[in-house]
């Protein structure tokens, strides 16, 4: 994760109807690898923040930023949940990958514990996609932009 990217300038935003490519199973050549990771197959540079229950509850983490045609490493290990949660913006053209799952996020790296009352706790809410692992031990979500308008 690199802090230090301010999001604020990004809160307008509309969505670009992006796409999110949802593939599993890519780590299995490799049974001692094990990870949640994230690539980003835009051209552009992306902001990641994830969110996920674990043993206390809710939390959400970020930011990971990937460069194109980069991948990440968000989450180390074996996945110990079926759903995980991403936001991501697009650094370079505007838009985002969003869902209508809400959680807690901030504008410099951050790890939030639940998803309740974001504004009153000085956080911000935006929405997540969900990524269904299918209860996979590791995942690969795919960025992409395939769905960008005047683009294929």
């Amino acid at each position: 994760m690199i802090a230090g990217f301010s999001l604020s300038a990004h809160s307008g935003w509309r969505s670009l109807g992006l796409a999110a490519i949802l593939l599993g199973g890519l780590m299995a050549a490799s049974p001692a690898h094990a990870d949640l990771r994230m690539c980003n197959m835009t051209s552009s540079r992306v902001g990641v923040a994830i969110g996920y229950r674990d043993t206390q509850g809710w939390v959400t983490e970020g930011w990971w930023n990937l460069d194109s045609r980069g991948c990440e490493t968000l989450l180390k290990g074996q996945l110990a949940s079926r759903f995980y949660y991403v936001y991501a913006i697009d650094y370079d053209r505007g838009g985002d990958w969003s869902g209508r799952s809400f959680m807690c996020t901030r504008e410099r790296e951050f790890t939030i514990r639940g998803t309740e009352d974001c504004l009153a706790r000085g956080f911000d809410r935006n929405g997540f996609f969900e990524v269904d692992t299918g209860e996979q031990k590791s995942w690969t979500i795919q960025l992409t932009e395939t769905n960008r308008p005047g683009g294929q």
